[in-house]
């Protein structure tokens, strides 16, 4: 499993020209989820981004966690599926997505992170898996990260 983390200051998503979605200030996730991903990569993933030290504390450090903030301020996650993460380029011009799951298992653990995510206090909205999304940004930092759950 592999995610995209962005601190946002806003972002939403839109699906059709209507907005489905949208957080202030938190953290928002691409996830995309390979062949060879369990329940357990979407657990550790979760545990992972939920309490990353990326955000600023009162000295202005990257020491607070999406979960201090949610307590402090009511920060949210806003996750939105990514199969592109898996595109292979290192051959021809064309993205192999051979190591992106099927549509089925990815839809399957990407409402198992949410779930996971919930579990930990965090507000949580999402996108709409397998449509043509609209996504809106404002990247605090910016501040960009790539988490996976295997090496």
């Amino acid at each position: 499993m592999k995610a995209v983390v962005q601190r946002v200051t806003s972002a939403s998503v839109s699906v059709d020209n209507k907005e489905i979605s949208r957080i202030g200030p938190g953290l928002l996730v691409f996830l995309g989820v390979s062949v060879a991903d369990e329940p357990a990569d979407a657990e550790f993933l979760a545990e992972k981004i939920a309490h990353l030290r990326i955000f600023e504390d009162p000295d202005g450090k990257m020491n607070r966690s999406l979960v201090e903030k949610q307590i402090d301020t009511g920060a949210a996650m806003l996750v939105v599926s990514q199969f592109t993460l898996y595109g292979d380029c290192r051959k021809g011009r064309r993205p192999s997505f051979v190591h992106a799951a099927p549509p089925e298992k990815a839809e399957a653990l990407y409402t198992y992170f949410i779930e996971q995510i919930k579990t930990k206090g965090i507000t949580v909205q999402s996108g709409k898996f397998r449509a043509m999304m609209a996504v809106s940004l404002v990247n605090d930092g910016p501040v960009t990260l790539i988490v996976e759950s295997k090496s």
